[in-house]
C-alpha cells in the first residue's frame, strides 16, 4: 500500500536528453576550429573524436563553453520534452533532475546558475535537483540518460532506464527512446504498473509547458 500512496520518481538527465548538448557545443568548437558548423557531423562518438578531439581539447573547449560562453544557459531544448514533462507531472509524477554539469573545476557557480535558468527558461518542470555523477545514489523509479556509462551503471544497480536514443548509444538494448512522445509512452506504462492507473491530464489544469506565460503574459 505504501508504494501507491507514494509518487512515481522520474530521475531525468539533461544533456543529450532534455537539452541539446551536441547543437549548442557544434557552434563553439565550428568558431574556433574556424570551420562550417555543418562540417561537424551529429553522428558523433561519446568522445566527439569524428570533429577531431582529444581528452585535452575536448576539456579546454567545454571549460570555455561553460565558463566564457555561458553555454548551458543557451543550449536548445529537444522538441516536445517540456510539454511531454508537464504531462508527466500534472499526473502526479516526481520530476528529478539528475546531471552531472559540476564537470568543470572552478566554474560550479555558473554551471549550476545557468542550468536553473535554462530550466526556467525552457520552461521545464521539476520538483528537485541533484548535481552528481553517482546517479544511483538518488533512488529514482525510472532513469532517463544517454551516455553510455551513466546507463552501464543505473543498469547494473538494477535500475529501470531509458535510453534516449543518440548514435553513441545504439549498442544499448531494453528501454529505448527516439523522441519525447516516446519517453512519456514507457513513464506513463511504468507509472501505472506501480500505482495501479494514472491520469494522463488532471482536470481543469491547463496544457503545455507556456501556459504560466499565457496566464500572466510576457515578462
Amino acid at each position: 500500500m505504501a508504494d501507491r500512496l507514494r509518487p512515481f520518481v522520474f530521475g531525468v538527465d539533461l544533456d543529450g536528453v532534455v537539452a541539446d548538448y551536441t547543437a549548442g557545443f557544434r557552434q563553439i568548437v565550428a568558431e574556433d576550429f574556424g570551420v562550417d558548423p555543418a562540417s561537424l557531423s551529429d553522428e558523433r562518438s561519446w568522445d566527439f573524436s569524428e570533429w577531431g578531439l582529444d581528452v585535452d581539447e575536448f576539456n579546454r573547449l567545454h571549460n570555455y563553453a561553460v565558463n566564457e560562453r555561458r553555454m548551458l544557459a543557451t543550449l536548445p531544448a529537444f522538441e516536445g520534452a517540456a510539454d511531454a514533462l508537464w504531462r508527466l507531472s500534472d499526473a502526479g509524477v516526481w520530476i528529478r533532475i539528475v546531471t552531472h554539469r559540476l564537470y568543470v573545476n572552478w566554474g560550479h557557480a555558473a554551471a549550476i546558475n545557468d542550468t536553473v535558468t535554462w530550466l526556467d527558461a525552457n520552461r521545464i518542470p521539476y520538483r528537485d535537483i541533484c548535481f552528481l555523477g553517482a546517479k544511483p545514489e538518488v533512488e529514482a523509479d525510472c532513469y532517463i540518460d544517454d551516455a553510455p556509462h551513466n546507463v552501464e551503471q543505473l543498469r547494473s544497480a538494477d535500475n529501470d532506464v531509458i535510453v534516449f536514443d543518440q548514435p553513441y548509444n545504439r549498442d544499448f538494448d531494453g528501454l529505448r527512446a527516439r523522441n519525447w512522445d516516446e519517453v512519456e509512452a514507457i513513464i506513463v506504462e511504468l507509472a501505472a504498473a506501480m500505482a495501479g492507473a494514472v491520469e494522463v491530464q488532471l482536470p481543469g489544469i491547463e496544457t503545455g509547458a507556456d501556459r504560466l506565460t499565457r496566464r500572466v503574459g510576457p515578462a
